[in-house]
């Protein structure tokens, strides 16, 4: 994985220096995961393992790529991941339908913007 700055964002209006997103292919991402978010490791090589690793096809590669690039588009962000924990679990515990389905409208949005996050220098 080629090394790049890392990247900044800001949440709730501070700025934050995250690790990169690395290039779009299983092994960088394998080698962020290993770096930055080691928790994940397991559950990323069981995973892949299972769908990918005897597969006689790479058609189950891109639904693979897409799911863990958000997972640790997410990890990489502790108050992001944090955030996103939270509205999980507001929105199982809330007895008002109209504010769990916002919970989860808003939890849904913040994954979709992790799922497009860009390989750092892009």
């Amino acid at each position: 994985m080629p090394a790049h700055a890392p990247d900044f964002e800001e949440y709730e209006g501070e700025p934050r220096r995250l690790p990169p997103m690395p290039e779009r292919t299983p092994q960088a991402l394998r080698l962020a995961i290993q770096e930055h978010a080691p928790h994940l490791l397991p559950d990323f090589e069981a995973h892949w393992k299972r769908v990918v690793g005897n597969a006689f096809s790479v058609t189950p590669v891109p639904a693979f790529m897409r799911l863990w690039w958000t997972q640790y588009a997410i990890a990489r962000d502790p108050a992001l991941d944090t955030h996103m924990r939270d509205l999980e679990a507001r929105a199982a515990t809330s007895e008002d339908p109209d504010e769990s389905m916002r919970l989860l409208e808003e939890y849904s949005r913040l994954r979709h913007e992790a799922a497009e996050r860009e390989p750092a220098g892009r």
